[in-house]
């Protein structure tokens, strides 16, 4: 069924959203988090900055399009209000998009009023920076479901599928943890570059490094584990869930497939901010690849979406 107005819409937020996130990750890996100083919402105490430097402008560029961003998701849960009568399950997830937007606002406001940006390596905005990761994922998962059911996609029915379910959202969580995981690697690898592989290597393993050094060498073993699990495993998940899971499963494969060769590049080329931004892409793609899946392998048969 081709897809309505704001079902078309709601895919361009999904995609919004995923450039204003990996603009984030730019503004992160050059350093730029403290180009408005420790003030939000203004920047360096006033509205607009004057005579800015580029870390300014980059930082100030940053939440710019994160204004948008949550102004998009505003529309969105309005204009699905609006469209969409109960008990549609878009109601429910745009409202959750909104509300896990406003989250992430905070999340970010209190990397910038706590000066936990720019040269801070503590285990706070170590912390931090996986929460606001693992609200990231969340909220893609709201928007990527809002777009998902307003294009026809039918609710899910867990009845009868308590283990696929059960797996499926074992394998998402694993996806948190390991994405999580590689927000800390990637502050690391920032924070802390290296001149060559074999000190990169030595470094992960020295007792005598920062903390967030040894922690890096985590998320290759998690992430790896979680996509060989996806590749193994996503076509069987899909048995029974029609033809649209089975499409999903191909996809999610073939991205798993993907992000491992690009976690292996990140690691040869000691992580440039241009690879980082690439990973973290190829990661956002896999994540919704999953959300779509998993809502495709445990849906009903699709009802009539004509009132979308």
């Amino acid at each position: 069924m081709q897809a309505s107005r704001l079902a078309r819409y709601a895919w361009a937020v999904l995609a919004y959203n995923i450039g204003v996130i990996l603009w984030g990750a730019y503004v992160r890996a050059t350093g730029s988090g403290a180009g408005c100083g420790s003030h939000w919402p203004l920047c360096n105490g006033v509205v607009i900055p004057r005579a800015p430097t580029a870390a300014t402008l980059i930082e100030f560029s940053h939440r710019l399009t994160s204004g948008l961003a949550l102004i998009s998701v505003v529309v969105l849960l309005a204009w699905t209000w609006i469209r969409v009568a109960k008990p549609h399950p878009a109601r429910t997830a745009a409202a959750l998009s909104v509300l896990f937007m406003l989250t992430e606002a905070a999340v970010g406001a209190g990397l910038v009023l706590f000066e936990l940006v720019a040269g801070n390596a503590s285990m706070a905005r170590a912390l931090f920076v996986a929460v606001h990761l693992l609200n990231t994922f969340i909220l893609l998962a709201c928007i990527t479901l809002t777009a998902w059911w307003l294009s026809g996609g039918a609710p899910v029915r867990m009845e009868g599928r308590g283990r696929r379910a059960s797996a499926i959202l074992l394998v998402c969580i694993a996806l948190l943890i390991s994405s999580s995981s590689g927000a800390i690697a990637a502050l690391g690898d920032t924070l802390y570059p290296q001149g060559s592989l074999s000190e990169a290597l030595q470094a992960d393993l020295s007792p005598a490094s920062h903390v967030l050094i040894r922690l890096r060498v985590l998320h290759p073993m998690l992430a790896a584990t979680t996509a060989l699990v996806l590749i193994l495993f996503a076509h069987r998940l899909a048995r029974g869930g029609g033809a649209a899971a089975a499409r999903l499963a191909s996809v999610v494969v073939a991205v798993a497939a993907i992000q491992i060769a690009a976690g292996i590049a990140n690691v040869l080329l000691l992580a440039p901010v241009w690879m980082q931004m690439v990973h973290l892409l190829i990661a956002d793609v896999l994540w919704v690849s999953v959300v779509l899946f998993g809502a495709a392998a445990l849906s009903a048969p699709s009802p009539s979406a004509a009132n979308v």
